[in-house]
């Protein structure tokens, strides 16, 4: 008798080969995904499935469905995961109509080892059923669970394959997809479907072009510790990249780098969007945007109120942890006390600080400032702004929670600068605000601002 898996747990695999099968009552497919750290396949050869039953180290068995047969001692040492899916063979069936499915691994002797019932499944007709990971020099299995509602498509998509148009048919009920496809762009011969009369081919994504201005959807930009996150946070964060670089793209700002930094007051009258992890949520829903613009992927943080501290950067990998080490309103956290920095607002000094950062040949800088206002030294900040107007910084402010926001409001018609430097919105509630709406609001002013400022001399 194996061991029970639930969603999330992972178990070790001491066994040199790992077979993986599936129950259920409905006709389904077995494949196999072989990828890096980067979570994406190195080329079309990476996707085990009926038409194309084997890659180094993974070999599809026949079977009603066919199971995933894995010699560990034989996948690269660049695969860095292998996912199991499932796929109903009827496109029009869900997994939520009949009992759920159940994923089992096994050795190569037929000893199970793990089960795993697949349940919470709804409308989804394809499945990741299972990771197999490594850690270190050993393998390990993790129950993941994870349904695309959206089919097939949107699994290959993810994970770095494309469908392509030629012919006009779907493989496994999938719709297909047009690919803008560089001239190097590695194609192989059609496949024929299971699910209808049609075929598709595979084609691996095209490489990114930093600076394009319409890259196909594929082309959002990975930083490193994604591979070390769950699946699903990694899906998540996968939809938020994609919805940054949809304004980037509408904004012909693509592949532009930027320096970026997190502001976020630390004002008593914040002490609500402290208490409900807000400020928590923002940090997360700021984390894509740094993906695609910063450098090495990392967002630059402070915490401000009379006085500042400067934060250690913000990583995609630990992002949750640091919110919970230095997002406070007092007490001593990782050395700083919080309650030296006071309870009240002064923009100068923080303001300041990063002015006394930039310099003429520095890349632009996009700094979000999260508060929820009370500006008392007008005349001061706006006499700052202007300053700043002539540094290769775009300030981005934003207002969390219902509050009386002043000179915020009217930091776009402000006078007497060399260029618009500075954006406001306010977001009452930021969890009612969907991602799409979130990043066009946060990004729409910033491309605009950096073609400014290369008109005036500002950024070279």
């Amino acid at each position: 008798m194996g061991t029970v898996l639930v969603k999330g747990q992972n178990g070790s695999l001491a066994v040199a080969t790992a077979v993986v099968s599936v129950r259920l009552a409905a006709a389904a497919d077995v494949s196999g995904l072989l990828v890096t750290e980067s979570g994406r396949v190195r080329s079309d050869a990476d996707f085990v499935f009926f038409n194309q039953p084997s890659a180094p180290g993974v070999e599809l068995r026949p079977g009603m469905p066919a199971s995933l047969a894995v010699s560990f001692a034989d996948v690269p040492a660049d695969v860095a995961q292998i996912r199991a899916v499932i796929t109903l063979e009827d496109s029009t069936a869900t997994f939520g109509q009949g009992a759920p499915p159940v994923a089992v691994v096994g050795d190569d002797s037929g000893n199970m080892l793990y089960e795993y019932v697949i349940d919470g499944l709804s409308t989804e007709s394809v499945v990741v059923a299972l990771e197999l990971y490594r850690r270190n020099a050993e393998w390990k299995v993790r129950a993941v669970g994870q349904g695309y509602a959206g089919g097939f498509a949107a699994l290959v998509v993810d994970h770095g394959v494309s469908v392509d148009d030629e012919p006009p048919p779907a493989a496994m009920g999938l719709p297909a997809l047009e690919v803008q496809s560089a001239p190097d762009a590695t194609r192989v011969p059609a496949v024929s479907s299971r699910a209808g009369d049609g075929a598709a081919a595979i084609v691996s994504a095209p490489p990114t072009q930093p600076g394009t201005a319409a890259p196909n959807a594929l082309d959002v930009r990975t930083v490193p510790g994604e591979e070390k996150l769950s699946f699903e946070k990694r899906g998540r964060l996968d939809m938020r990249k994609r919805e940054v670089a949809k304004v980037l793209i509408t904004k012909n700002a693509f592949g532009v780098r930027a320096r970026v930094v997190l502001v976020i007051d630390k004002t008593g009258s914040m002490i609500r969007q402290y208490r409900q992890q807000v400020v928590h949520r923002v940090v997360q829903r700021m984390i894509p945007v740094a993906t695609q613009l910063d450098h090495d992927g990392t967002l630059e943080a402070y915490l401000y109120a009379l006085s500042f501290a400067k934060l250690p950067d913000i990583t995609v990998e630990h992002s949750e942890q640091w919110a919970q080490t230095f997002l406070h309103l007092s007490g001593t956290h990782a050395g700083i006390s919080y309650d030296a920095m006071g309870g009240r607002n002064d923009e100068l000094p923080i303001m300041r600080d990063i002015m006394a950062s930039l310099r003429p040949e520095d890349p632009p800088t996009l700094v979000l400032f999260f508060t929820d206002g009370g500006f008392a030294k007008k005349r001061e900040i706006a006499a700052l702004m202007r300053e700043a107007s002539r540094l290769p910084a775009f300030w981005q402010f934003v207002g969390l929670g219902k509050a009386n926001y002043g000179l915020l409001r009217s930091l776009d018609e402000m006078p007497d600068r060399l260029v618009d430097n500075a954006g406001f919105f306010a977001l009452d509630d930021i969890d009612q605000v969907d991602d799409a709406q979130l990043y066009g609001r946060l990004l729409g002013e910033f491309p605009d601002w950096i073609r400014a400022a290369k008109t005036a001399g500002i950024l070279h």
